[in-house]
């Protein structure tokens, strides 16, 4: 199999980032694996910056690829709930792993931007 030469069609990770690091993706299988089945009403109250309509878009989204499940239940009013996957579960290791590197390596980013804002990392001309 030929290998692109362009690097965001070569980099097998982008498919992944896609998916996973979208916006809202993140807190809102955060909030699933640490609160268990939610109605939207629940996710909205934890979510308190997200639109509803952002909401149910990216609730789709993720139901689309499997990383949630949506269960209707034909009741008076209707209730809709959402868990999440075993799919989605899995990727519990890699977000632990982007935790400690979080904490092991913010605190250096956030130096490295000083210094750089600070002008020490830039050339005096040319460049980017």
């Amino acid at each position: 199999m030929k290998q692109s030469t362009d690097p965001e069609l070569a980099c097998p990770v982008a498919p992944v980032v896609d998916i996973v690091f979208s916006r809202w993706t993140t807190p809102i299988l955060w909030a699933l694996h640490e609160y268990g089945r939610q109605r939207f009403v629940e996710l909205e109250r934890r979510l308190t910056s997200i639109t509803p309509k952002v909401l149910t878009q990216r609730l789709r989204q993720l139901e689309r690829d499997g990383l949630i499940a949506r269960t209707y239940h034909a009741e008076v009013p209707p209730r809709v709930e959402y868990e999440i996957t075993e799919l989605g579960a899995s990727l519990g290791p890699i977000f632990a792993h982007l935790t400690a590197w979080a904490d092991a390596s913010l605190p250096e980013v956030e130096r490295a931007r000083r210094t750089y804002d600070h002008g020490a990392s830039r050339p005096a001309s040319g460049g980017a």
